[in-house]
């Protein structure tokens, strides 16, 4: 016998995706982002080789360590990232 399963939420909804890979100085970034009004308008970050995943807005970007925990990222690569992400997330 199966059980009945119970869903929180099951929406569809039209997304941008962008996928993009640079070449930092250390650090080569293959990302898929992701722009969805799911997330309070924030954008879903993948870091495509490394399989992590953020939701990041402005305000994420200028919290310290934030892309350093995320993507288990040192200072340096960090900041070329956020830099990046600063051009694309408005």
């Amino acid at each position: 016998m199966s059980e009945e399963r119970i869903y929180l939420y099951d929406d569809k909804e039209s997304t941008e995706t962008r996928f993009v890979c640079f070449m930092g100085s250390n650090h080569r970034f293959d990302l898929g982002i992701l722009k969805t009004d799911r997330y309070y308008g924030k954008y879903l970050v993948f870091d495509i080789q490394g399989g992590r995943f953020a939701i990041i807005g402005n305000d994420d970007l200028n919290e310290p360590g934030y892309l350093e925990h995320a993507y288990k990222l040192n200072e340096e690569d960090a900041e070329e990232l956020r830099s990046f992400l600063q051009e694309v997330i408005t």
